[in-house]
């Protein structure tokens, strides 16, 4: 079926990415609708458009700071008619609230409403972010600032500022703090228990306080700094502070630190503070050299977020050996019968491909899943994996909007939440990924990350799980298998539940494991011909 292709150009126009997200979806529900878009006009997303077959020439020269509406319809009448709409959609969205609640415009304002509360959230575009998180920070308050695009030098003073007057500035871009049990950002729903976590990682600190709870471990507080704490520029303040803090805290009895590689600097100023203390600290500084790590007594190196897990648990059950389902092991010969049974579970799943199937495609919605998998990856595969967030430089994707031999997407990377979602609210990214990926005949695994919890899309699985049976059909016509492995990071307390998630993408044909490291082995595993 012919289909007509209409745009509409709002220069200048700004609306919060949730805005857009439902706007879109009430346009893509109109008669005669095939596909619908509203975002800005960025390079990354001007490159989806025309994936989608919805770029016209009059986007093409639109710039960044232009909202962009554009919709796929049977007929040139059904379009205006979606695109007239659109206005009213749009106002829709921004005003809509519940009615006669009051809602503060004004730090002080929310003060004078809740003069108790000693926290602000604040999530507002990155040129606002420092002033309101100045304005927060003069009011005695800690600040989760939610934000990006604050600048390096406003984060460094914010922080100083911050440690010298004894409070906490999580962030710029901490996705995810759990403050006295009560979740911030992207959070799940955790047991309280003995174990506080620092963390420069958002979705790391997700997956490591929800693998702690399926063994029924719990935590104090999970802390969040912002990726970029760990700096040399930055020198790990927040880190440092929230160590000194937790090691205060009498009913904190096990640390867990969580970060890409710090800079080594950094890195000796938190093993000094480790140090300072005699209580176990787990740490993971995920990819990075771990030999000074290790030299610490009461310091425990990590390799992976999974491993982690698995220590900081051990480490609370003051037990000499993990209990698993099969009996009693420690920890590495835990980890070494997981892989072995991995490796098995490969060789069967390999049998699926066909000779042109090679290549490994992951889609992360979490950075740091995209990370770990890519550690994890670089030991079993013999070519580089590409990535838009990679672990070297050379191995850059030239267009984040294409993958090229094995890759790891990070959907959740700013040129990809510009004027949309992150990826952990909206699947529409993803879905559009997915099927790209597999009309690719060189496809063989395609991985995903699903992250539940507070703040998520309220059931991700039913989306993707839809889209994975739809990819499956297309490989198939082209008699092609492909093979889908995933993990869920969440709990089963979460509004999504744990094994309601699982069971619906296992019903869709996807391999769920049980921690994204073992999903990152698995998908290496099929494509490498290493499993034995």
């Amino acid at each position: 079926m012919t289909m007509t292709v209409k745009t509409l150009i709002k220069p200048s126009e700004y609306h919060d990415s949730v805005s857009l997200m439902l706007t879109a979806r009430e346009l893509s529900k109109l008669d005669g609708v095939r596909d619908a878009a509203v975002v800005m006009a960025t390079e990354a997303n001007k490159s989806i458009l025309a994936e989608a077959g919805l770029l016209t020439d009059e986007v093409k020269s639109a710039t960044p700071n232009d909202l962009v509406i554009a919709v796929s319809s049977e007929s040139e009448s059904f379009a205006d008619a979606a695109l007239q709409k659109v206005e009213g959609l749009l106002k829709k969205k921004t005003t809509s609230g519940e009615a006669g609640v009051f809602q503060s415009k004004t730090i002080r304002g929310a003060l004078a409403s809740h003069p108790s509360a000693n926290v602000a959230v604040i999530s507002v575009a990155g040129r606002y972010a420092t002033d309101e998180a100045w304005d927060a920070l003069a009011h005695g308050l800690h600040v989760l600032l939610f934000s990006d695009n604050v600048s390096l030098e406003d984060e460094i003073a914010l922080k100083k500022y911050s440690r010298d007057h004894g409070l906490l500035l999580m962030g710029p871009g901490a996705g995810t703090t759990i403050l006295n049990n009560v979740a911030l950002g992207f959070a799940n729903a955790l047991p309280a228990g003995p174990v506080g976590i620092v963390s420069a990682a958002g979705t790391g600190l997700q997956e490591v306080s929800t693998l702690l709870a399926r063994r029924g471990v719990g935590i104090t507080q999970g802390i969040g700094t912002g990726g970029r704490d760990l700096k040399k520029e930055v020198g790990g303040i927040m880190m440092l502070e929230a160590i000194k803090a937790l090691q205060d805290d009498p009913t904190t009895a096990v640390l867990t630190l969580i970060s890409k590689p710090p800079a080594d600097e950094v890195v000796q100023l938190i093993l000094e503070q480790a140090s300072a203390s005699d209580k176990p600290t787990v740490i993971c500084f995920l990819g990075g050299n771990m030999d000074s790590v290790s030299k610490i007594p009461n310091v425990i190196p990590a390799r992976t977020l999974y491993e982690c897990a698995l220590l900081t648990a051990h480490g609370v059950q003051s037990l000499p050996t993990l209990v698993a389902k099969s009996g009693d092991f420690a920890v590495q010969t835990f980890l070494d019968a997981e892989n072995a049974s991995l490796k098995e579970q490969a060789n069967e799943l390999r049998k699926k491909l066909n000779p042109s199937q090679r290549y490994l495609r992951g889609l992360f919605s979490g950075g740091t899943l995209c990370y770990e998998a890519q550690v994890i990856w670089k030991d079993i595969l013999d070519n580089p994996v590409y990535s838009n967030a990679p672990l070297l430089n050379e191995s850059a994707l030239p267009d984040s909007t294409k993958s090229y031999q094995h890759t790891a997407v990070d959907l959740g990377e700013e040129e990809f939440t510009v004027g949309r979602p992150h990826p952990m609210i909206d699947n529409d990214l993803r879905i559009r990924r997915l099927l790209q990926e597999a009309r690719d005949p060189e496809t063989a695994v395609i991985m995903l990350d699903v992250v539940i919890g507070y703040g998520a899309h309220p059931d991700p699985a039913s989306e993707l799980g839809n889209t994975v049976e739809e990819a499956i059909r297309l490989g198939r016509s082209q008699k092609r298998d492909l093979i889908f492995v995933a993990s869920v990071t969440g709990t089963e307390d979460d509004p999504q539940s744990l094994s309601r998630t699982t069971s619906t993408l296992e019903r869709a044909g996807v391999i769920v494991c049980n921690s994204n490291s073992a999903a990152a082995r698995l998908s290496g595993l099929i494509v490498s011909g290493k499993g034995g």
